[in-house]
């Protein structure tokens, strides 16, 4: 630990089981190093399941905590207990506040707080009834994050929803719900809080190259894990849109900046669209702790901004930072 401008440490609760969790770890070393090149004093921090450490990280008193936890144990439904417990403890962290994380960890918790605010998200049904037979329909985790648990098979038709749903939850040990298939294009916008606002970064279009007839255009488990699987080299991520289809663009901003006002994000923050074949946008998550690794899609999106590594967590430091200054 060594620096100059304060000491922010890097927090996470991954595990090394998942290819998923790995990654978690890879960002937490990735945001160490800029830290530290930056002059912070920061190390890496692992918490347990129990998070026992955090009274004694409080003890260090240190400027901010970076915190990139978005599951414990490899439980995403237990990621809001780190915010609390750092609020607990009076620490200053990085990102969204427990509110943000309690309104965002669930995927149906999400989608009716977009549908009381009439912003478009696919319909969806928690037991599989409701679609007509013939729809295409995605089955999906109800807490997990990175395409966990989605694989082809997540989509079926919404005779066989219901049934998917329970065949999944029992395989995957954990909830699942059905949701519209959006057939069409798929993007991902990037925010990055500023002291005069939110930047919405380069919208990131992810392309879907090499695919069977008939197989579903999702970014799968596989897509985003599995290296030199046709999902993952069939998946790439192009920019362009904000000149290709300036309405579009304009309109999935304005979708992207109101989510961020719904949830109250703080930091940064990612949400992702489809967008069907008549150019109409929905909404399919709202990601308050993206990953920041540096291959990761959030950091592509701020280099084409021409915001550098190092910089992209300069920015979130001083978000932070100037949160702090703000409520003091």
């Amino acid at each position: 630990m060594t620096g100059t401008a304060g000491f922010i440490p890097v927090l996470h609760a991954a595990t090394q089981s998942r290819p998923d969790e790995i990654d978690t770890i890879v960002a937490a070393q990735s945001v160490a190093g800029a830290l530290a090149r930056l002059g912070y004093a920061t190390e890496i921090i692992g918490l347990a399941p129990d998070l026992g450490g955090l009274e004694a990280l409080a003890a260090r008193r240190p400027l901010l905590v970076f915190n990139l936890v978005d599951a414990v144990g490899g439980d995403c439904r237990l990621a809001a207990m780190v915010p609390a417990r750092l609020d607990a403890l009076a620490l200053h962290y990085t990102g969204a506040r427990t509110s943000a994380w309690l309104d965002t960890l669930s995927k149906i918790g999400t989608k009716l707080k977009l549908a009381h605010a009439g912003l478009p998200t696919p319909d969806w049904s928690q037991d599989g009834t409701g679609f007509d037979p013939d729809a295409h329909v995605i089955v999906k985790p109800v807490w997990e994050h990175g395409s966990l648990g989605i694989d082809p098979a997540s989509v079926t038709r919404g005779a066989g929803a219901a049934r998917a749903i329970v065949e999944r939850t029992l395989r995957w040990r954990t909830e699942h719900f059905a949701e519209r298939y959006i057939d069409g294009r798929e993007f991902a916008i990037a925010m990055i809080e500023q002291p005069d606002g939110v930047e919405v970064l380069p919208i990131s279009e992810t392309l879907f190259h090499g695919f069977g007839e008939g197989e579903p255009l999702i970014t799968d488990y596989d897509a985003k894990w599995t290296p030199g699987s046709q999902p993952y080299v069939g998946t790439p991520r192009r920019f362009g849109v904000e000149e290709d289809a300036p309405e579009l663009a304009a309109e999935l901003t304005r979708l992207a900046l109101a989510c961020w006002e719904l949830f109250n994000l703080d930091g940064y923050a990612r949400v992702d669209f489809r967008v069907d074949r008549t150019g109409a946008p929905f909404i399919l998550e709202v990601n308050m702790n993206p990953c920041l690794s540096a291959d990761a899609g959030f950091a592509a999106s701020a280099l084409e901004a021409g915001i550098d590594y190092d910089a992209m967590i300069a920015r979130v430091i001083q978000a932070s930072l100037g949160r702090l200054q703000a409520t003091a």
